[in-house]
């Protein structure tokens, strides 16, 4: 018998995932806190549209509150909530997650504690997650880093209670992307986040997609000093520093650019025009991961003398335009810099 799948969070990843999973011939289930696009999902299936073909696939769409009418429980939970929203809907689809189940948070930032809290350390399991969607118009997806192609994760066990699962995971998500097994998850998640402290709320800022963001003067080197913050916080919290994007551990170790090569392997992934999750969430007047991503580094160096200035300033940045007091624009580049520099 297949397996019985959700995704937690069918959002722009989540419902190209479904796509990707429901086409290979497994049972999946999409489940999204939206309602128009639920609705959307359910009347006329999802949209995928790729750089070089679209693809439209039926889909079983659920509702957040249809969750309690559920019976038949899930063996694979993918969750793609954002970050901050992970202890309640992980606590939200514990009871429909089978006894030998696994809860695997495919999410930025650190989320894996919650997750293990909510369901246990021997039903959790964490993951990396590099796919390019945007969401703007219900059951509608842009899909700019194809399956084959710029999408890729990075699966592993951060207890001994799931070790030896790592393979039945990366099976469903190899249908999604190139996948790898990392013997350090934890290690492997902050290096990302190390990735995003650079890039999302950063190009965010200003209002532009990433390729254009980064052109401008000042971008490049705020990216590359919220990055070495980050890295400071991995090795603070003993995080070794670990491949990702494909890289190879000689790419890592062989090197004194290594902000440099995560920028630029990044860069690699990204297509014209793409949008940051953080931006798409400022377009739309929502809270962004920012908190979870370069508030964590900014946690994480709490008390030591001038550590986190670069995150600092983005994290307050970011909470100035959710508030509405500033829009997205170049001009906020000039406040960093002023604020870094007092």
């Amino acid at each position: 018998m297949s397996k019985k799948i959700a995704i937690l969070g069918s959002g722009a990843n989540g419902t190209a995932i479904g796509v990707d999973l429901i086409r290979a011939g497994l049972d999946v289930t999409l489940i999204d806190q939206w309602p128009a696009h639920v609705e959307a999902l359910r009347a006329n299936g999802a949209r995928i549209e790729l750089p070089d073909e679209t693809i439209e696939q039926a889909v079983d769409a659920y509702h957040l509150c249809d969750v309690a009418t559920f019976t038949e429980p899930f063996d694979i939970v993918l969750m793609l909530f954002k970050a901050y929203d992970t202890p309640w809907t992980a606590r939200l689809i514990e009871p429909c997650l089978a006894e030998d189940g696994i809860l695997v948070g495919v999410q930025n930032g650190m989320s894996y504690a919650a997750i293990a809290e909510a369901v246990g350390a021997e039903r959790a399991m964490a993951c990396v997650i590099e796919v390019a969607s945007e969401l703007h118009e219900p059951g509608i997806i842009k899909r700019s880093s194809p399956r084959d192609g710029g999408s890729w994760f990075a699966i592993g066990s951060a207890h001994p209670a799931t070790a030896g699962r790592e393979p039945e995971i990366a099976e469903v998500l190899g249908h999604a992307g190139v996948v790898e097994i990392s013997d350090d998850i934890l290690a492997a998640k902050w290096m990302k986040l190390v990735s995003n402290a650079m890039t999302l709320a950063t190009t965010a800022l200003v209002g532009l997609p990433i390729d254009e963001a980064v052109e401008l003067p000042g971008m490049r080197d705020l990216m590359l000093k919220a990055g070495a913050e980050a890295l400071a916080a991995g090795e603070f919290r003993g995080h070794p520093i670990t491949p990702i994007f494909g890289l190879k551990p000689e790419d890592m170790q062989n090197t004194n650019q290594l902000l440099e090569l995560l920028h630029d392997k990044l860069m690699s992934f990204t297509r014209p025009n793409t949008l940051t999750t953080v931006l798409m969430d400022h377009l739309k007047g929502r809270q962004s991961e920012t908190g979870d991503v370069n508030g964590a580094v900014v946690e994480t160096l709490a008390g030591r003398a001038n550590a986190a200035p670069a995150n600092t300033a983005i994290v307050e940045i970011t909470e100035r335009i959710r508030r509405g007091e500033l829009l997205p624009n170049p001009g906020n580049l000039d406040l960093i810099r002023e604020m870094v520099a007092t």
